[in-house]
């Protein structure tokens, strides 16, 4: 970050947005890595102009072309306008959590960066995949837009970031809507104060908590198209009490599975403990956390199994022991043991779905439609931070920040 001579990490931006800014929640949409074939046909049926369109395209022949001529089309008409000057938006997000507990979180959308991650300004947490890189790079290539927003984090020490962001909310806010559950309002910051905001956001490296792929993508987009030179994120202070990462249960899909074998197996590093269906899954899993790891099984059928790692458990063998950071976390060691002899004795075909909804995994696992489920605690933004700074990746799926960041609340055109 002291180089003199490095490109400004955080900037302001032209962005272009919706015009009708008081119909937003009929507009945006949840990122597209969310959005199933229900959800989408939802979306478009509430309004035609739907971000989802654009960012999972659909229809005969070049579905990304087809998204570069909507969102040509949404130009012209005037669906979708260019302010005028460079600017920030100030993005507040109150929901509330599964216990009735509500939350506030308030980050700032503005255009980072994209370079290498050798530089040490942006830091990732996760491995990405090939298959969605590919496909968001070629709607990248087609429209030549930034469609969404990243989540980064800032270290934000001195809270320089937090106080400034709290003071420009006092203000009259440019839009507020509730969409998903989540009541959402933001502002709109130009001119000296936005450049300002820009600076205490980069003063320290930034973390990239939700958005590996699209990050990548735009790294690779760049080297095909020097003028690309940014994203779009909400940064949010670490300091932000808001911030909230939930768990992400596994959902093991495949051949039936003989659960209470597979776990008898499992003795060796695990202390085992039947849990009737009639206690609550996420309070079980809290008490097991303050004990050490653990995680609990539940079956098709019969009573769930809670699994709390023995102190003196081996985990020699397994192929996160050579990086602490990744070691110590839970969700590493709960997928090196337990979810990876669940999938060996699923067959050949097995495979791993995910969600944040304990009750989700269960009604699954009763319907048929997983074979067994693992309900896991949360990673904490601590271990998150410690795994980037250390160069290392987390296992598939470790974090869920949430709320998501909307896609279409703001746009980076390339081209203007």
């Amino acid at each position: 970050m002291s180089n003199p001579n490095a490109e400004r990490l955080v900037s302001p931006f032209v962005a272009e947005r919706f015009l009708q800014t008081e119909r937003l929640e009929a507009l945006i949409a949840p990122p597209y890595d969310v959005i199933d074939d229900g959800l989408r046909e939802t979306l478009l049926a509430g309004d035609p102009h739907n971000v989802v369109r654009l960012i999972l395209p659909e229809g005969n022949g070049d579905k990304y072309a087809r998204a570069a001529d909507v969102l040509a089309e949404w130009r012209s008409e005037g669906v979708i306008v260019r302010d005028d000057e460079p600017s920030v938006s100030i993005l507040r997000q109150e929901f509330a959590l599964r216990d009735g507990t509500r939350r506030s979180r308030t980050g700032m959308l503005a255009a980072v960066a994209v370079e290498p991650y050798g530089t040490g300004r942006v830091k990732p947490h996760e491995k990405t995949h090939a298959g969605p890189k590919a496909d968001r790079l070629a709607l990248l290539r087609t429209t030549d837009t930034v469609l969404d927003a990243l989540f980064m984090l800032s270290r934000d020490e001195d809270n320089r970031l937090r106080d400034a962001l709290e003071r420009a909310t006092r203000e009259t806010p440019v839009a507020s809507f509730e969409f998903d559950g989540v009541e959402t309002t933001i502002w709109r910051v130009g001119g000296q104060r936005a450049h300002d905001l820009a600076d205490r956001a980069q003063a320290a490296s930034l973390y990239v908590a939700d958005g590996h792929h699209r990050y990548e993508t735009a790294i690779s987009y760049r080297e095909e198209k020097p003028r690309a030179t940014h994203a779009v994120a909400l940064i949010v202070p670490l300091g932000d009490p808001g911030l909230v990462v939930l768990p992400t249960h596994r959902m093991i899909h495949g051949e039936p599975v003989d659960v209470d074998r597979v776990v008898e197996g499992l003795r060796d590093w695990f202390q085992l403990h039947e849990v009737s269906r009639d206690v609550n899954y996420v309070e079980r899993l809290t008490a097991l956390r303050e004990r050490g790891t653990g995680c609990i099984v539940t079956p098709p059928t019969g009573n769930a199994i809670a699994l709390l790692m023995k102190p003196d458990a081996s985990l020699a063998d397994l192929p996160f022991t050579a990086e602490p950071s990744v070691a110590s976390l839970d969700v590493a060691r709960i997928d090196g043991l337990v979810v990876a002899k669940l999938v060996e004795a699923a067959g050949p075909d097995a495979h791993v779905s995910y969600s944040p909804d304990a009750d989700r995994v269960i009604e699954a696992v009763v319907a048929g439609e997983s074979v067994a489920g693992v309900l896991v605690n949360p990673t904490s933004v601590d271990q998150v931070l410690r795994v980037a700074d250390a160069g290392a990746a987390m296992p598939q799926k470790a974090t869920y920040f949430a709320p998501k960041v909307p896609s279409g609340l703001v746009f980076l055109n390339f081209e203007g």
